[in-house]
């Protein structure tokens, strides 16, 4: 009886070994009966289902990483390529030769920062601390006025007090990138509405930016890795498509919920809702973030 009892869960191990070893489109499909040895079959298909989704993702990402990283270097390569053919190349030649050598490596670099970034966000974070985010959107602001001073892009911001738990790096990261997708993919002298707050048992920022018509089908395949729009989306910069990625990336490790709505005159609406930090939050909340209006009773999710 323990033999004939035990012959199924030996058929299950040794099928889900083979799937593991490497044939993750391959599933149990135990079917019926319903009982508990095919109730755990269910369960181990669904893992083999997102295991194999994240595999092919990885792999899709490596790819398009590999492609991105390569094109500045074959660049880099033929500009020097070039510059040490010419017997006639005097010092100014050289030294423009230079300059795009170096304008290149900052590409890479900033690319290489990106991908790191991007990575730090999808494994997680180890360091977790209370923060308010109308502080880390006052710092990340801070820090871009002559970016919108540069491009016209009028700024309206409401910050109150919005205190979580998380990472601080992390949180910036999802911050900057959002505010830098607003500024950036926007209309010349267009707008950004940036502000934090509570509701209920949430603390929220939301970016609403001006900009051009943003199909709504091709939202969703923005916030995948090196996914951009259409060339005619006029940027203010070249990018690679990782922003969007990262605040996904960093929305799901804090376990936050991101809802993005293309506006129909243009643009983007993109909240992101963490968990409030509670006991401690109604406290600080009460007492304001600096610059800003402190917030009593049912705004501060009470």
């Amino acid at each position: 009886m323990a033999g004939r009892f035990l012959r199924p869960l030996r058929a299950i191990t040794a099928t889900a070994t083979a799937i593991s070893a490497g044939n993750l489109h391959q599933r149990l499909d135990l079917g019926k009966p319903t009982d508990e040895l095919t109730e755990l079959g269910a369960v181990l298909d669904d893992l083999f289902a997102r295991l194999e989704a994240s595999f092919d993702a990885q792999r899709h990402f490596v790819a398009n990483a590999s492609h991105e990283l390569r094109t500045p270097i074959a660049g880099l390569r033929t500009l020097l390529e070039v510059a040490l053919s010419d017997p006639d190349a005097d010092a100014d030649t050289l030294r423009s030769t230079c300059q795009e050598a170096l304008a290149l490596s900052g590409h890479q670099e900033r690319l290489i920062q990106a991908l790191l970034a991007l990575a730090t966000s999808e494994r997680g974070f180890t360091r977790s601390e209370p923060l308010d985010l109308a502080q880390v959107v006052a710092t990340v602001l801070s820090s871009r006025r002559d970016q919108l001073i540069e491009t016209g892009v009028d700024l309206t911001q409401q910050l109150a007090p919005a205190p979580i738990v998380g990472d601080p790096r992390l949180i910036e990261s999802l911050i900057a990138n959002l505010i830098d997708n607003a500024i950036s993919h926007n209309h010349p002298g267009g707008h950004v509405e940036i502000s934090t707050r509570t509701t209920g048992t949430q603390a929220i920022f939301a970016v609403v930016n001006s900009g051009p018509v943003i199909p709504r089908d091709e939202i969703q395949r923005l916030f995948q890795p090196f996914q951009k729009l259409a060339p005619d989306r006029h940027s203010r910069r070249d990018g690679y498509g990782l922003g969007l990625a990262i605040v996904n990336a960093v929305a799901q490790a804090h376990h936050a919920s991101l809802t993005t709505t293309a506006q129909p005159e243009g643009g983007l609406a993109v909240t992101a809702a963490f968990q409030l930090e509670h006991p401690q939050a109604l406290d600080r909340c009460q007492r304001g973030a600096p610059g800003s209006t402190p917030l009593t009773g049912g705004d501060c999710g009470e």
